[in-house]
């Protein structure tokens, strides 16, 4: 029976990893379930099994992938104290992820914004959670009379987020990938908001 369950999760995460090539290769609308399943490695049939349609692949990513990044950042952050350490952490910690994770930056960044269940219904818990974490740093920070009391934390959490989040988009579909240096401009968005965030910005 054990035995039976870890199969059937390995399959499950081969069609989730192939979607990911896929998608990033050939873009949400164009990719097809068999080419899923053939670079998977199983019957077309096989990925029904699984998810309800291709729509519900791609939110089964983005599912799997945040549990990922947020267990990530929070280990990440978890021996660093200081918040305004904990700001160049996180934005160092989320460029990362996109250098080293490119395919499923592409899904993420783009291929995602392109469905429509994912923009009118489904409810990005995960992203949330993700955004949270630097709405607390801002309200830790502010505790400590570091960060200025009149910044509200998810303002501050959405425009953090908004600018890692278009400079990630530039690096992804970049066809000049050198055009930027992504951990230089990890630093750069931290010094930029620490500066606006600080009670003495020097």
């Amino acid at each position: 029976m054990a035995e039976a369950a870890r199969r059937r999760a390995d399959k499950r995460e081969r069609i989730i990893e192939a979607a990911v090539d896929v998608f990033a290769e050939r873009g949400f609308h164009q990719a097809r379930v068999s080419d899923i399943a053939k670079r998977a490695g199983v019957a077309d049939g096989t990925i029904y099994l699984y998810f309800k349609n291709k729509e519900d692949l791609l939110l089964s990513i983005f599912e799997e992938k945040m549990d990922v990044v947020l267990a990530g950042l929070r280990e990440a952050l978890a021996s660093i104290d200081d918040p305004v350490e904990r700001v160049r952490s996180f934005a160092r910690y989320h460029f990362s992820q996109v250098r080293d994770n490119r395919s499923a930056a592409e899904v993420l960044q783009v291929e995602l914004r392109l469905s429509n269940k994912f923009l009118k219904e489904y409810r990005p818990e995960k992203l949330w959670e993700y955004l949270e974490v630097f709405a607390e740093i801002t309200r830790e920070g502010q505790a400590r009379g570091i960060f200025r009391s009149d910044l509200d934390p998810f303002v501050t959490m959405w425009a953090f987020f908004g600018a890692l989040d278009e400079l990630a988009m530039q690096w992804v579909l970049s066809r000049r990938p050198n055009r930027f240096e992504i951990d230089a401009a990890a630093e750069q968005v931290a010094d930029v908001f620490i500066r606006g965030m600080r009670v003495d910005p020097t």
